[in-house]
């Protein structure tokens, strides 16, 4: 029993090291821009801000969510007056004064560039604000995102099939391009939106207990079940049409593995019995497919597996974060061991291949060489501190 623990304590000392030596040196030198106000929208892999590029509301959320998280945790004032200059330029540029809810994207000044109303970037404003109320105490910032939930429900929730409509114009009216990204497809419905959606209601009913919240957390669920989750196959389908139609058979591995824990916290928090037994196979099975499916022979997090059936063979920073909190809890669902051993082995390749100990952070992606590409930003739109100090975070507590 001793040397299992003995390694948790080592694993656990080396996430710290990763966590407080390399990515956080990284954010508090290199991302403020002091020039516009609130972060640079891009930074490059040596720490060089690219000072005229767009400022993404995904990039604001996950650092006002990411600072406020660890301020919770370490109460270190420097993490509070992050999540303070994150929570001012969100608030101040990001939200719709005339319409409500956020807005996408906008530029290096902070003039609007995409109006658009996302829910991908509803939901995580409605997280980053729910965890900036645990430590302020704020009323005025639950209320925000109390409204924010509300225009969600009102404009975007689809009453006759369940689930939510992608995207809406600036006045909320249901938008013809509903894509969240170039990469996406234009379907009414994502696993992508609805997995953050889950996460972002399970926050919010952490500190707000509305009956009607839970209600919609508990659908959520069920539509993963019900729809998302793929009972053959043990991965998790991508797009939908309106009705819940399947629309690809794309896998991406790192959501399924992402989504093997996110759904366990919802379970946690609805106290939800009947839902969870099927909740902890689901979860198991979703890990399983990525070892057996997804892994790389280092014990990397492939990329994605196209309809074909053919494997990207790249591995991109976030998969590496959530296939290392998603092995931690399929251990303490399971007791068993293979998956601390998986845990370790996802840790010690992040450190050999993700992680720049040269300049800090982690790099975006690695080829299936371990060569990574330093062309791709380690600041961005999608790249924000949120998925690897998370999954330090929630090692540190679980280890």
């Amino acid at each position: 029993m001793s040397t299992k623990n003995d390694a948790v304590k080592s694993l656990k000392g080396r996430v710290k090291k990763v966590l407080f030596e390399n990515i956080l040196p990284f954010w508090l030198e290199y991302s403020i821009d002091n020039e516009q106000g609130g972060f640079w929208g891009r930074v490059a892999n040596e720490g060089v801000p690219v000072k005229n590029a767009p400022k993404g509301l995904i990039l604001n959320t996950r650092i006002l969510w990411t600072f406020s998280a660890l301020y919770k945790k370490y109460a270190d004032p420097v993490f509070l007056d992050f999540a303070k200059r994150a929570y001012q330029y969100t608030m101040e540029k990001f939200w719709d004064k005339e319409y409500g809810g956020m807005l996408w994207l906008l530029d290096y000044r902070g003039n609007i560039l995409d109006d658009k109303k996302k829910m991908y970037g509803q939901a995580f404003t409605v997280y980053a604000l729910t965890e900036y109320y645990k430590i302020t105490g704020d009323a005025q910032v639950l209320q925000k995102a109390i409204e924010i939930f509300r225009l969600m429900e009102e404009h975007n929730y689809d009453n006759k099939y369940t689930g939510y409509l992608e995207t809406s114009n600036r006045d909320w009216s249901l938008a013809e391009d509903m894509r969240l990204s170039e990469k996406d497809l234009n379907e009414k419905k994502s696993m992508n939106t609805h997995l953050h959606i889950m996460e972002a209601y399970t926050n919010l009913y952490g500190v707000w207990r509305d009956d009607y919240l839970k209600k919609q957390l508990k659908q959520i669920v069920i539509d993963f079940y019900e729809h998302i989750w793929d009972d053959a196959t043990g991965h998790l389908k991508s797009f939908f049409d309106e009705d819940w139609s399947p629309q690809s058979g794309t896998v991406s591995f790192g959501h399924d593995i992402e989504a093997s824990w996110l759904l366990m916290e919802a379970l946690d928090m609805l106290g939800a019995d009947k839902l969870r037994q099927k909740g902890e196979d689901v979860s198991v099975r979703l890990v399983n497919s990525t070892i057996k499916e997804g892994m790389t022979p280092k014990c990397g997090i492939y990329k994605e597996k196209t309809e074909e059936g053919l494997l990207l063979a790249v591995t991109e920073w976030w998969q590496q974060a959530e296939a290392a909190v998603g092995f931690c809890n399929a251990y303490r669902l399971t007791n068993d061991s293979t998956y601390l051993e998986f845990l370790e082995k996802s840790w010690r390749f992040i450190e050999e291949n993700m992680v720049d100990w040269k300049y800090g952070e982690w790099f975006y992606e690695v080829n299936s060489k371990g060569v990574p590409n330093l062309n791709n930003y380690k600041v961005s739109e999608w790249k924000g501190p949120y998925h690897n100090i998370r999954a330090c975070l929630e090692l540190i507590s679980r280890l």
